[in-house]
């Protein structure tokens, strides 16, 4: 169970960027039946490992953009440490369910923003405006509680603040994504919350998932990849709300 979990969910970072922590996290709650916080700490892990593989097929391509990803991490990067510590302050028994619902809200949130609103694209030659380092802030909290926020906030407000093609969102928000994740690994480290056990069968089936992923999207166009990425992320939340608020009640 634990490989089919970890080559599904690589494959659909491989080919839309989206998942490494949103779906891992919950998935390891719901199906694996580890806690909350070490569900987040062996999520975060995972997420490094099969970004760190799916990276370089979009850096080679010239799909990532530097300025972007420079301010969104000058944000982000604090926030994942306020993140961290805010997870070990809730008490067990809230974390898992209270995970699952924050999870949840991201994910229906910002594929419904993005729905609803029309994308403005930069013009060309524009620079990257400075506030994109304050809403990288929030990103990297939630990343810090949930492993959410890198691959799900990060894309949405990628593809609704910039001009970027959709291989080059991916791509961007990718490399965003290894930076966080690999802070808030280090974190989880240090405190003890990852499983070697069910880390070790998740890169099994991961590693595999996410090069056939990134092949795969080489050949898909970009308008789908981007429905795609909305109407996942939609389900999934819906998913996590209703479970996490039965374990609430």
């Amino acid at each position: 169970m634990q490989v089919l979990i970890g080559f599904v969910i690589a494959l659909m970072v491989g080919l839309t960027g989206v998942g490494g922590g949103s779906f891992t996290t919950p998935a390891l709650v719901l199906l694996v039946g580890i806690s909350g916080a070490e569900a987040v700490g062996t999520a975060l892990v995972f997420s490094t490992a099969v970004r760190l593989i799916a990276a370089p097929f979009y850096i080679s391509g010239k799909q990532v953009h530097l300025q972007y990803l420079g301010l969104m991490l000058l944000g982000a990067i604090p926030g994942v440490l306020g993140g961290t510590y805010l997870l070990r302050s809730v008490t067990a028994r809230l974390s898992t369910p209270l995970v699952l619902v924050v999870i949840g809200v991201i994910l229906i949130s910002s594929s419904l923003f993005t729905l609803m609103r029309r994308r403005s694209p930069d013009s060309p030659g524009q620079k990257p405006a400075s506030w994109l380092a304050w809403i990288g802030l929030p990103i990297g909290i939630e990343t810090g509680f949930s492993s959410a926020g890198a691959g799900a906030l990060g894309t949405v407000l990628l593809f609704n603040f910039s001009g970027l093609t959709a291989a080059e969102v991916i791509g961007t928000d990718l490399v965003f994504g290894i930076a966080l994740a690999s802070l808030g690994a280090l974190l989880h480290f240090t405190f003890g919350t990852i499983s070697g056990t069910v880390l070790k069968a998740l890169l099994c089936g991961g590693i595999p998932g996410v090069l056939l992923g990134c092949v795969l999207a080489r050949h898909v166009p970009s308008h789908s990849l981007r429905k795609a990425i909305l109407l996942l992320t939609l389900i999934i939340g819906l998913q996590l709300i209703v479970a996490g608020a039965r374990s609430l009640l």
